[in-house]
């Protein structure tokens, strides 16, 4: 599977995760997030633009990660809490994200994305043992903003 991410240039060189606390992670648990499209991916980072710096330097990563279903952790929407979409439902989502991140069992965990709950953002393990071999970075490209998106 082909998936997508947006960083900064300074931090596009390599797959590599801050550890920083998010939406489905605890602080010092080393995740990548990913969209299955650009646009999602796009979508994602306007929903956070208090990130962006429309003067930036940003890349797309185009990320190849050979998994199988038997790599995935699947999350469903009516596996989650009702208020899911709020920032309040971030302990939640993190205890889930966490559980996950440290039974280290999948390389993938999918999520729905709370801006377009059919489509799937996914998490990747950057200490799970398959990382290395399964997950490639194709190649990065420039990526500018829009103005009217931010």
């Amino acid at each position: 599977m082909i998936v997508y991410n947006i960083r900064r240039a300074k931090y596009a060189k390599q797959l590599m995760a801050s550890g920083v606390a998010n939406r489905w992670n605890k602080d010092e648990e080393y995740v990548i997030y990913v969209g299955s499209s650009i646009s999602l991916s796009v979508l994602e980072m306007v929903a956070h633009r208090n990130t962006i710096q429309a003067n930036g330097n940003y890349r797309l990563l185009v990320i190849e990660v050979n998994a199988t279903r038997k790599d995935i952790t699947e999350i469903q929407v009516k596996d989650l809490p009702a208020n899911r979409r709020s920032i309040h439902s971030y302990p939640a989502l993190q205890q889930i994200g966490s559980d996950w991140y440290r039974q280290n069992k999948t390389l993938l965990l999918e999520v729905p994305s709370a801006l377009v709950p059919s489509e799937k953002n996914y998490l990747i393990n950057t200490r799970h043992p398959a990382f290395h071999e399964k997950v490639k970075l194709l190649r990065t490209e420039d990526f500018g903003w829009d103005q009217r998106l931010l």
